[in-house]
């Protein structure tokens, strides 16, 4: 079928959310749909809907609101879905009131108006479809996701110590994850790291833990490129090299400072090897290079897993 033949699809949603993934996307599967999907802040514009539907996911912000009472005769269907009764303030009695206020807010205030827009209701279980029954509610069923089989684990485990540091990978993080959609970013830190990198996607920031937490949490499989980057001041001269353990229990890769005592540890034992095989990247800080290695590390598995395995061979030899 031609694009020109196909049904345009709007998802509205606050954010890319399991709502959507789990029960609105299966929906629309068939090649007859062309789907995008809309964040709050996001319109089209009204030659756009002609023929077009239109689904609010949990909730329904004001500018779209105006865009569909505006146009709502040319549009083909118009969907509203809920997986929690979102439309009654009652139902939500004892949650916190913030999140009672946004249920009311971007919810419930417009139920009565999505009923004079002759909206269908999409509902996730029996109940609600029993609840809201005189608005002849459709329940639609889950769908499990897609394994994410070459999904790739980047992380950084540093302490607040590590403040420069942090600052100085939040470039390389943002432009590696801009670039590779297969990559995810894994750091632990307060308040303070997660708020400076909640705006990129696919991130995890972990909340700091002791020391013997730490060693159950890192050799958890899911792993595959650690990074240990050393700023160049007098407090970093001072560290060894026990990143390239933690990193190595942890089965990934590392990508060390160039002039650390961990890239130190590195050219000691590959030059020690009577093989070529390389026990981890050695990098000067400059972010670019560390864009181009993480990017190039997570393109190859097999050099990775040789990587891996020479490092562990190496840590086997102290034992």
């Amino acid at each position: 079928m031609s694009t020109e033949h196909k049904t345009r699809v709007y998802i509205v949603e606050e954010r890319e959310n399991p709502s959507t993934d789990f029960f609105v996307l299966p929906q629309f599967e068939s090649s007859d749909f062309i789907v995008t999907r809309y964040a709050f802040d996001e319109l089209v514009s009204a030659a756009e809907l002609e023929y077009a539907i239109v689904v609010f996911v949990r909730y329904l912000p004001n500018a779209w609101r105006k865009l569909i009472s505006e146009n709502r005769a040319v549009l083909q269907s118009l969907y509203f879905f809920m997986d929690d009764d979102v439309l009654d303030l009652s139902a939500s009695k004892g949650m916190p009131l913030r999140y009672r206020w946004k249920l009311f807010k971007l919810a419930g205030l417009h139920k009565n108006w999505l009923l004079n827009q002759h909206a269908s209701l999409w509902v996730s279980t029996p109940y609600l479809k029993n609840k809201y029954q005189a608005w002849s509610p459709l329940v639609i069923k889950p769908k499990p996701l897609k394994p994410m089989s070459n999904s790739i684990k980047v992380f950084y485990h540093g302490s607040a110590s590590h403040n420069a540091e942090i600052e100085w990978l939040y470039p390389v993080i943002k432009e590696v994850l801009e670039q590779n959609s297969n990559l995810c970013f894994e750091i632990i830190g307060g308040q303070d790291v997660y708020k400076k990198f909640k705006t990129l996607p696919r991130v995890q920031v972990i909340h700091p833990m002791g020391w013997e937490a730490y060693q159950h949490f890192i050799q958890q499989p899911g792993r595959h490129i650690g990074l240990a980057p050393l700023l160049d001041n007098d407090f970093n001269q001072a560290r060894s090299h026990t990143k390239v353990f933690d990193i190595t229990r942890a089965g990934a890769v590392g990508v060390y400072s160039a002039g650390s005592d961990s890239a130190h540890y590195i050219k000691t034992k590959e030059e020690n090897s009577n093989s070529a095989n390389k026990a981890g990247i050695i990098l000067p800080l400059e972010q670019k290079k560390w864009v181009e290695a993480i990017t190039w590390l997570a393109k190859n598995e097999q050099i990775r897993t040789q990587m891996v395995n020479f490092a562990k061979s190496g840590l086997e030899d102290i034992f």
